[in-house]
C-alpha cells in the first residue's frame, strides 16, 4: 500500500497535462435528473481500481456482501494493473475515449480536474441528500467533512471518501528508552529529541525524517504560518526559507535524515540507522515484516496539531444511465458504512472514513496494529491537497525541490541558490 501511495504522489503530474476533447459545461447539477430510489432491473457497474492483496481480497467480499443484499446490482471490479500510475495511465486513455469509462473509478481527485472541468464527472451532492439512495445529508453520511472536502474538484463534490490513511509518527521504542529520550508531541520536540539521540549515539542513528517531502513543506507551511498550498506560494519568501531550513538544517547537523538512495524512511528504521520517521500509516505492514531483531516500533499521533489526508476517493461518471448511477451510489453507500469500514481497516490498515467506525472501541484495542488507538486522536484536524489548475504538478515540483536542497545539505554546501531555483521551477509549474 506504500508503495501505491507514493508512486502516485510522483505519478500524478501527467494528468494535468492532458487536454481533453469534450466540450466544457459550467452546468453541473444532477439534481436536474430524477434519481431513482429502487433498482427495479437488473443493473451492472463497472468498477475500476487498482488494489492488490488483502486490500483486493476485501473490496471482493465487500462486494459479494453487497451484492447478496442487492441482487438486482452486478458490481462488476475490474483491475487496472498492481499500481495507481497503471490505473492512471487507463483514466488517460478513457477521458479521451468517455465510452470506454467505467461507471465508477478510484482515483486521486487531481487526476480528475479536466475530467470535472469538461462535465464528465457526477456532482454527487443530490444523492448524498437523498434520503433513500443516500443519507439525507452529509452530517448523517458519518463521514468527516475533511473527508469530504478531499474528495472535491474546484468546490463540486465528485468523489466519495475510499481507502484513506493519515501520516503519524514510527519510532524505535528500544533506542528512545536506551538514550532516555520520550516520544515528542510538536515539531521543536522532534528536532531536539533527533539531535539528543544523534549526540547520545555517537552519531550512529540519526533522530528522524520525513517520508513524503512535500507532505513535510505543505503542512508545515500551512500549521506553522497559515499558508495554503496555491499558486500564491512563494518558495523563496521568509517563511517558506524557514519551513524549508527547519528540516534542511537538521540535516546539514545529522540529526535529521533524508530516505535519498534509500527511497523510503522504513527501511533505514528497520535498520536502526534513524530511530523516528513520520509517514503514512500504512508504514506499519512494512515494519512488522522488516524491523531488525531486538527493536521493538511504536506509534503515535503526528507531533503537529494537524494531519495530511492521503489515499484515493471513488468518483462516478456522468456517462452511466440514472438507473447506473443510483445503484452506484448505493454500493459507495455500502463500502463507508460503519460496518464495512470496520472490516475493511482491519483487513487492509487503512484508516476508517466512518467516524463511528474510527472510535469503535473495539477496533481501537485491536491487538495485531498500533495505529487504531491514536487515529481518532491524529485526525481531528485534517488538511489536503487543494485540487486546483496544475495543483499536482506543482506538488510534484516541491518533491523535487526539497530532494535538491536536502542533497545538498548532506553534503555541507549551501542550499540558497537552490531554494531561488526552486521558486522559479515551482512558478513555472502553476502556469504551465
Amino acid at each position: 500500500m506504500k508503495f501505491y501511495k507514493k508512486l502516485a504522489l510522483v505519478s500524478t503530474a501527467t494528468i494535468g497535462l492532458i487536454s481533453l476533447s469534450a466540450c466544457s459545461n459550467n452546468s453541473n447539477n444532477s439534481s436536474s435528473t430524477k434519481i431513482p430510489t429502487k433498482i427495479t432491473k437488473k443493473t451492472t457497474i463497472n468498477f475500476w481500481y487498482s488494489l492488490t492483496g488483502t486490500s483486493q481480497n476485501a473490496l471482493k467480499k465487500l462486494t459479494k456482501d453487497f451484492e447478496k443484499k442487492n441482487p438486482n446490482i452486478n458490481i462488476k471490479l475490474q483491475s487496472q494493473g498492481g499500481n495507481y500510475s497503471d490505473l492512471q495511465a487507463k483514466l488517460v486513455s478513457g477521458l479521451q475515449s468517455p465510452k470506454d469509462l467505467p461507471t465508477i473509478t478510484q482515483a486521486y481527485p487531481g487526476w480528475l480536474y479536466n475530467a470535472a472541468k469538461n462535465n464528465m464527472l457526477v456532482n454527487l451532492t443530490p444523492y448524498v441528500n437523498n434520503k433513500t439512495i443516500g443519507w439525507g445529508s452529509y452530517k448523517d453520511s458519518g463521514i468527516k467533512q475533511a473527508l469530504w472536502d478531499g474528495a472535491k474538484i474546484n468546490g463540486t463534490q465528485y468523489g466519495v471518501p475510499f481507502n484513506k490513511s493519515v501520516e503519524v509518527l514510527f519510532y524505535n521504542k528500544t533506542l528512545l528508552d536506551k538514550y532516555g529520550v520520550k516520544v515528542p508531541t510538536n515539531m521543536s520536540q522532534l528536532a531536539s529529541a533527533s539531535a539528543e539521540i544523534y549526540r547520545k549515539s555517537n552519531h550512529k542513528v540519526r533522530g528522524a525524517g520525513f517520508d513524503a517531502l512535500n507532505n513535510y513543506y505543505m503542512m508545515q507551511m500551512k500549521e506553522t504560518y497559515g499558508k495554503d498550498f496555491n499558486k500564491n506560494v512563494n518558495f523563496a519568501a521568509k517563511d517558506s526559507v524557514k519551513a524549508i531550513n527547519y528540516y534542511a538544517e537538521g540535516v546539514k547537523a545529522g540529526y535529521f535524515m533524508q530516505a535519498g538512495t534509500q527511497k523510503y524512511m522504513s527501511t533505514p528504521f528497520n535498520n536502526g540507522q534513524v530511530a523516528m520517521f513520520i509517514g503514512s500509516t500504512a508504514n506499519e505492514a512494512y515494519l512488522k515484516q522488516g524491523l531488525k531483531k531486538g527493536y521493538v516500533y511504536g506509534v503515535a499521533a503526528r507531533p503537529s496539531s494537524m494531519n495530511v489526508q492521503q489515499g484515493t476517493d471513488i468518483y462516478m461518471f456522468k456517462k452511466a444511465s440514472a438507473m447506473q448511477k443510483a445503484a452506484a451510489f448505493k454500493y459507495l453507500k455500502f463500502l463507508t458504512s460503519k460496518s464495512s469500514q470496520l472490516y475493511w481497516a482491519k483487513q487492509t490498515g487503512y484508516m476508517p472514513v466512518n467516524t463511528a467506525a474510527l472510535n469503535d472501541s473495539a477496533y481501537q484495542k485491536a491487538k495485531n496494529s498500533k495505529i487504531p488507538a491514536i487515529l481518532s486522536k491524529t485526525s481531528k484536524n485534517l488538511y489536503f491537497l487543494p485540487v486546483t489548475k496544475n495543483s499536482i504538478t506543482a506538488y510534484d515540483q516541491v518533491n523535487v525541490n526539497m530532494q535538491n536542497i536536502l542533497a545538498k545539505a548532506s553534503k555541507g554546501q549551501n542550499w540558497t541558490s537552490d531554494i531561488k531555483s526552486g521558486k522559479a521551477k515551482l512558478d513555472a509549474s502553476w502556469k504551465q
